[in-house]
Parts: structure tokens; sequence; C-alpha cells
């Protein structure tokens, strides 16, 4: 093993700002990740930046296999709209309109 190793990176530790619960999205810098568990206010907890999770997308957005995604942070969603909105991955699976969520690869 190199004398400079630390981990596989799959997770992470965040120190919360606010309150974030399990499976909510949490922007690091220019990517996001996913909360593995409710995070209070000040506390550490792990957060991931690798996988395949549902979240919310704009209803209106149709989304094709391996679509680009982008975290809407004003709304809390993911968007196909980059302008002013975070990278996030792709689209793991087809998402039409009218759909709540898409499953999306994230940070790929």
């Amino acid at each position: 093993m190199a004398k400079n190793y630390i981990q596989e990176g799959n997770v992470l530790s965040y120190t919360a700002t606010a309150a974030v619960a399990s499976g909510a999205v949490v922007v690091i810098g220019k990517r996001i990740a996913i909360a593995l568990a409710d995070i209070a206010v000040g506390d550490t907890g792990a957060i991931t930046a690798e996988g395949v999770f549902a979240v919310a997308k704009l209803g209106t957005d149709v989304v094709g296999l391996g679509d680009l995604l982008y975290w809407d942070a004003a709304n809390n969603r993911l968007t196909t709209t980059a302008a002013g909105n975070t990278a996030a991955g792709f689209a793991a699976a087809p998402a039409g309109a009218g759909a709540g969520t898409v499953n999306i690869k994230i940070n790929a």
C-alpha cells in the first residue's frame, strides 16, 4: 500500500451547516454528494460522492439514459439545464415528463 493512501474515497466526512436528511443532496464545491444518514447542524456525518440514486427532478424535463444532469439548488431538484446549476452526473435510466424522480449516477 502506498504511504500516502488515505481511503477509497466513496464515503467522505461532511460537517453540516444546516440539518441534512438521509438521502438528501449536499453540494460539495462543484459536485454533489448524498447524505447516508441524517446529519444535525454542526455535526459531522457520512456522505457519498459515488453511486446511483433516485433523486427529484424537474417534472417537465424529458431525460434519456446517459443525459447529463445538474443540481438546481434553488429548487432542490435535478434538471437538464446546465446554466447556473451544479454538475451532478448522468441519468442511469430514462425519466419522462411528469416523472418526479430520475435515477442518477452521481459525479460521473
